[in-house]
This record gives C-alpha cells, structure tokens and sequence, in this order.
C-alpha cells in the first residue's frame, strides 16, 4: 500500500506524550480527498500520512496538503514534506527517517517553538531613461538605445532589490531568512521573503509591519503567517519520499 505523505512531527504532540509501536489514527484531521490520517511511528517522530490512490493529486489536493500540515503545526514541530511525496511501502517510510535521524533531531531543536512570516513586496519600475544625446536615426541606433535602457531598468530592479532586503531585515530583525526576487508582468519585480521567527513574537512581528507598510511607501507590501517553517527545512528532506 502507498502512502501520501504530509510532514513530519513529534509523536508525543498527538499522544499525551507516550509513544506508539504501530500506525495510530489521527481522527481530528482528515487528508486528501477527506481520507484518514495516521501517524506511523518511528522513535520519537511520527510521519503523517493518508493511504494514497494514484490520480488524486490535483490542485485541492494542493490545499488539502497545506492543511493538514497547518492543523500539525497547531500542536506540534512540523518538518513539511513537498507536495506529492508519496513512500510505495511502509519500509520506504521507515528508511526515509531512519537515514535522516540526524538531521531530523537537528532541525526539529532548531525550529521548536519557531513559525515563519512570509512578506511580499512588489516594487514598480521607476527608472528616468537615460539621456540619448544623439538621436537614433537608423533601427541599429534605436536597437542600441532599447538595450541600453533594458539594462539600466535591470541595474535599477537589482539595486532596489538589495536596498530593500536589507532596509526590511533591519525592520523585522528575523533569527533567519530566505529572499527571492523575480520580473513581474506589469514591468517591475517582485521581491518574496521568508522570515523565521519565535512563535512568542508573532504580534510583535505584525505590528512591525504596519511600521513598515508606511516606512516602504514607494512599493505595495503583503503579509501572511504564522506558517510552518516551510523555507527553513534541511535539504536532505526536501528529496525524501517517492520511492
């Protein structure tokens, strides 16, 4: 039998504190496609999972994923596996944990008693072409021209991009934090971080960012949160699982 993974967590979060031997049923929670959820034991950790059938990982399923994930974190560490890990057999469970213990124990000291906050920033293009002193007479000039005003733009985004990340961990003052930034559409970029942070800091936090929507004034900011630590998983995990 296969089965569809969600995330990793501590065994006694879900059991008063003992442990079990065998898979234990989570009834409080229910997985994709509104199957049960189990906990299947391994030393101190217990791997949540549903029985998986084949085809049934669509864009709700997506959802029900983060859910389920969510709903752990509520009462316990939670190392989240990607959407769509699936073990074919219960021994592929027990080797995924048993290979990773390590890393495992590591990361959960590590991000006990920790959420992540997710900003988005999305800064608008407001770049002065640069002065042309001479007018472009031929399409070779006006080639030139655009290429040089496509990099100014490019110089203009990385430079923001960089202020901005800094000005905005000075604001937050994470333990951690992953930044990425990509083009959007509309011409302009935007700008993607993750911010690990105490659970007991969560208000704190939100109320530096109402400091920081006004600081920011030059570009339109989110927040979301608290999530489980999502961005600050051990790369060994983030392969694990599908076998």
């Amino acid at each position: 039998m296969a089965w569809y993974a969600y995330c990793i967590a501590e065994q006694k979060a879900f059991l008063n504190g003992t442990r079990a031997r065998r898979p234990f049923s989570i009834p409080s929670i229910t997985g994709i496609a509104g199957t049960p959820v189990f906990g299947y034991p391994s030393g101190e950790f217990a791997v949540i999972v549903s029985n998986y059938t084949e085809g049934t990982l669509d864009q709700k399923a997506a959802l029900d994923h983060a859910r389920v994930v969510g709903e752990c974190f509520r009462t316990s560490t939670v190392l989240p596996f990607r959407f769509g890990t699936v073990f074919q057999t219960e021994d592929a469970i027990r080797r995924a944990v048993r290979t990773n213990r390590k890393a495992l124990v590591d990361s959960v000291n590590h991000l006990r008693g920790k959420a992540e906050m997710h900003l988005k920033l999305v800064v608008r293009d407001g770049v002065a072409k640069e002065t042309i002193h001479a007018i472009a007479a031929t399409i070779g000039g006006a080639y030139l021209t655009q290429i040089r005003e496509r990099a100014a733009i490019q110089r203009d985004r990385q430079t923001k991009a960089k202020s901005l990340s800094v000005q905005v961990h000075r604001l937050f003052n994470p333990l951690d934090e992953e930044v990425s930034c990509k083009k959007v559409e509309a011409g302009g970029l935007l700008i993607d971080i993750a911010h690990l942070i105490d659970n007991a800091s969560v208000k704190k936090y939100q109320n530096r960012y109402v400091a920081a929507a006004r600081q920011l004034k030059d570009c339109q900011i989110a927040l979301s949160g608290p999530w489980p630590p999502y961005h600050f998983m051990p790369g060994k995990l983030k392969s694990a699982g599908n076998s």
